[in-house]
């Protein structure tokens, strides 16, 4: 909550802005004057009405609705909606904890089922007033019931950054603004670099009250999960931004902004493997979530990374050792396959089924692993699935459970249970190059004090073999053609993810150049070279 706020419930908050503001045969008063009853035929009464509403009836379900909501009646406007406890809470909130009054609400004819409509409103506290607009949509549905027309009730009716649980409060911020800036104090804005307004979000919350600033007053979506960071739509009275200084390079992070926004639902990660700091982190995604850190998939392929030096610690094979290819392979009555047009090669080394990416002949092998030993490398060396990870915001740690069956095999492979994120996999490059797994962080623990996540890591042969079969991927194998053109010390590797209920599988892509190591995922983009890859090697380009 919001300092000084109070939640009284009271009534008549609202100033009523008559004239402009209806539509069709019904203006505001007429609806608002025509009551919420349908009537009764005079032998007995009506039949509950069945089926999807008609436009009439969308029309004047949503006039009333809004000529209520524009006059300030919460339990008016409340009851042409299907969940009139929980529209009405939200509603009186529009004008108690948010100050909210002057409505002035104009909607557009229905289209189908639906009404879009626009708002313009004042918010005022403590002497300061400032004009809101925005425009949102709600839809008419039929009451299961009662056969009524009603607004089908969802929180983004009264604004479409409402999710279910929050609720809209004006007050002084619980935190300061902050001043966010790269490693170089390049600002950071959420206007210059969209993936990243979240994530400032999310900082702000976390660090706003070490960074030195003032509080100011605004108008902020608060969530329904308390630790999940609260959104400003307006500001009355400017606070005194604080500095934080992150790790990000504004240069690495207009890259990835620019390589996302080619590719529907994708998201990368790029990392420093020499101190574990984030370099870039982007998303583009519909739902907004913030998957280059929390996503939660399997990495396909592209876990072969761990796999081989899992196969290489354990003394079961090595860079020049065998790893046989064929067309396919069993393990406990399920058969594995390579990807298509992928030429068997039984007398393949591992370097030449790492870079082929070829599955068989890691399922081969699932014979010679225990069903802890992929796991116990995950954690032990590479750092992920402890959940002990802290890089400054809400990250995921990666899971690769010790599964046994089928999923022995497929994890083998990044299917069965294994899920990671970007941020994972860029990791587990990082730590595949320089042999010391250095947990990525976004803001220094200098700041906060906070304890980075530690692991063994991996001994220098097994680094020299891990670096020579990326750099073979790179250079001869399934990521060359994603990755020509790019100079000096390079690796990658690719990743396809099937996912059950897809038609196309899950990209992943994984690769370094220098001290930079970078990793991405699209969901449904294909193979790792169609879609991941490009991200990729586009924020490589950059050198970090």
């Amino acid at each position: 909550m919001r300092k000084g706020v109070k939640t009284a419930i009271v009534g008549g908050v609202f100033v009523v802005m008559v004239g402009g503001a209806g539509y069709g045969a019904y203006n505001f008063l007429t609806a608002l004057n025509e009551g919420t009853s349908s009537g009764s035929s005079v032998g007995g009464p009506a039949p509950v009405k069945t089926g999807p509403p008609s436009t009439s009836e969308v029309k004047e379900a949503s006039a009333k609705f809004l000529a209520a909501w524009q006059k300030g009646d919460a339990a008016a406007a409340a009851s042409y909606t299907n969940n009139a406890g929980a529209a009405e809470q939200l509603l009186t909130a529009y004008g108690t904890s948010a100050h909210i009054t002057k409505v002035h609400i104009t909607p557009t004819a229905p289209s189908g089922d639906s009404v879009r409509y626009s708002v313009k409103a004042t918010v005022s506290y403590g002497g300061k007033s400032e004009p809101l607009a925005y425009d949102s949509e709600l839809t008419v549905v039929r009451g299961v019931t009662t056969g009524r027309a009603l607004v089908d009730w969802q929180p983004s009716v009264v604004h479409p950054a409402l999710e279910k649980g929050d609720t809209l409060v004006t007050g002084e911020a619980k935190v300061p603004p902050i001043e966010a800036v790269d490693r170089n104090n390049t600002v950071l804005t959420a206007a210059k670099y969209p993936s990243l307004g979240p994530i400032l979000d999310a900082l702000r919350e976390k660090y706003g009250d070490k960074a030195g600033g003032r509080p100011g007053v605004e108008l902020t979506v608060e969530r329904a999960d308390a630790s999940a960071p609260s959104k400003t739509l307006l500001t009355l009275a400017k606070g005194t931004p604080g500095k934080l200084r992150t790790t990000i390079s504004a240069p690495a992070q207009a890259a990835a902004e620019r390589a996302v926004r080619q590719y529907a639902e994708s998201s990368v990660v790029a990392v420093k493997p020499s101190t574990g700091e984030v370099l870039a982190v982007a998303n583009h995604r519909q739902d907004g979530f913030n998957a280059a850190f929390e996503g939660r998939l399997a990495p396909g392929s592209t876990m072969k990374v761990i796999s081989a030096a899992t196969l290489i610690d354990n003394g079961i094979t090595s860079m020049n050792g065998p790893a046989p290819c064929p067309e396919s392979a069993v393990w406990q009555s399920q058969t594995f396959h390579n990807l298509q047009g992928l030429v068997p090669n039984e007398q393949a080394t591992l370097a030449n089924s790492f870079m082929r990416s070829c599955n068989t002949a890691f399922v081969k092998y699932a014979d010679a692993v225990k069903v802890d030993s992929l796991t116990r490398e995950a954690e032990d060396r590479f750092g992920l699935g402890q959940d002990n990870w802290k890089t400054g915001i809400v990250s995921f740690d990666g899971s690769v459970p010790a599964s046994g069956g089928p999923d022995t095999a497929a994890n083998l492979i990044g299917q069965g249970q294994v899920q990671m994120s970007p941020l994972n996999m860029a990791s587990v490059t990082a730590t595949a190059t320089t042999g010391a797994f250095r947990q990525p962080y976004l803001i220094s623990p200098k700041l906060d004090g906070r304890q980075l996540a530690r692991a063994r890591g991996l001994s220098a042969s097994t680094v020299a073999q891990l670096r020579a079969m990326m750099r073979l991927t790179a250079t001869q194998g399934t990521a060359a053609h994603v990755m020509a053109g790019l100079s000096g010390d390079i690796g990658a590797k690719t990743g396809s993810a099937e996912v059950d209920g897809q038609t196309k599988s899950n990209s992943w892509f994984t690769g370094y150049r220098g001290d930079v190591a970078a990793a991405a995922m699209t969901q449904e983009g294909g193979h790792g070279g169609d879609a991941a890859g490009p991200i990729v090697a586009a924020v490589l380009r950059t050198g970090g």
